[in-house]
């Protein structure tokens, strides 16, 4: 799967979240995100630009495009969270593990609790 740029991703967040809209409707949440103004132009080249990679497709009434994803949140993030481990940690989930307790960013107990979820499911 094509990884997105940091636009492409922020946009496909708010098309995800939507589940279907325009893009006057993505216009000012991205906006409030980020803070600022942002031409819609810009989110309309990202947007067709997701639909080139085939993340979004869209369905027309006149003029008007309303844009859905056909790429879920779900397969992005393991498609994404594989290719990490891969780059990053020699293809080991244990090293990402090691490596999220090395850093503080999961503690013993948190990773006990988790292990334990996962055996219950």
């Amino acid at each position: 799967m094509t990884q997105l740029t940091k636009a492409e991703e922020e946009i496909m967040h708010v098309i995800w979240r939507l589940e279907r809209c325009l893009v006057s409707d993505i216009l000012p949440i991205v906006e409030e995100q980020r803070g600022e103004k942002v031409p819609q132009s810009t989110i309309s080249s990202i947007v067709r630009i997701l639909e080139g990679k085939g993340f979004v497709s869209h369905k027309a009434y006149g003029r008007t495009y309303e844009y859905f994803p056909i790429i879920s949140k779900d397969d992005y993030t393991k498609s994404s969270l594989k290719k990490l481990v891969s780059d990053y940690f020699e293809g080991s989930m244990n090293n990402l593990v090691s490596f999220l307790v090395k850093e503080e960013k999961i503690d013993v107990d948190e990773l006990s609790d988790l292990i334990e979820k996962m055996k219950d499911a």
